[in-house]
């Protein structure tokens, strides 16, 4: 496959999965604000965007700046967690725009397909098969290969270089998708290319200097094929 501003042949395409592939960076942001207010937090609601595409180090940082102990802590957590799954069985987990077309169109052109998230294997599962787009994809890498000790997370090339590894191509026949700062800095260092596709968060500079280009949405890329 051929992309306009993108010298390489594409053969093997990754996805980064939340806020990338589907709403859940949105749906775990309301999640944040209602388990706040139920615990009675008081903290902005714009302090929860902290935690998309946050490193685990950022992550750390603010439960320790916001919780007085891991208890309170782990029960936000978890009480996030279960909104969002709920919601995923309710149908408020869509699609992004354009996904399921570029999906349709680039298996249609024999592209080799993979997600690379950090999320946990349960959720990143849950996702695929309530969106119904699990087929497409040729394997996925989640938090468990982190968990296992195999890789290190997301800034970290690890997760990116495990797919390429798994894909069987090389590097430059290799190309990326990524919502989030941490996701392309991540592809960036693995030395692929990577498209940005931001979702709560504009890019920054060095997106900018990172992404081999910035797209508002999917259909915005597919005209470049």
């Amino acid at each position: 496959m051929h992309v306009k501003g993108i010298n390489d042949d594409i053969q093997g395409i990754v996805f980064d999965m939340d806020g990338l592939l589907v709403n859940s960076e949105k749906l775990y942001w309301d999640a944040n604000i209602q388990a706040a207010e139920e615990e009675d937090l008081g903290t902005p609601r714009d302090a929860y965007l902290k935690l998309t595409g946050a490193t685990v180090k950022e992550m750390q940082d603010f439960y320790h700046k916001y919780f007085k102990t891991d208890a309170d802590r782990d029960r936000f957590i978890k009480r996030t967690d279960d909104l969002v799954w709920q919601w995923t069985d309710e149908g408020k987990l869509k699609l992004q725009p354009g996904v399921q077309e570029a999906l349709d169109e680039f298996q249609k052109r024999g592209m080799h397909m993979a997600i690379a998230s950090s999320n946990y294997e349960d959720v990143v599962q849950h996702v695929l098969w309530a969106t119904g787009i699990r087929n497409y994809f040729d394997f996925h890498i989640s938090y468990l290969d982190v968990q296992k000790g195999h890789i290190e997370p997301k800034p970290a090339p690890d997760i990116y270089l495990t797919a390429a590894k798994k894909m069987h191509l090389p590097k430059e026949n290799i190309l990326v998708f990524e919502d989030s700062s941490t996701g392309v800095q991540s592809a960036a260092s693995a030395g692929l290319k990577c498209v940005m596709v931001p979702d709560l968060i504009p890019p920054t500079e060095k997106d900018r200097t990172n992404a081999a280009m910035i797209c508002q949405n999917f259909f915005e890329f597919l005209k470049r094929i």
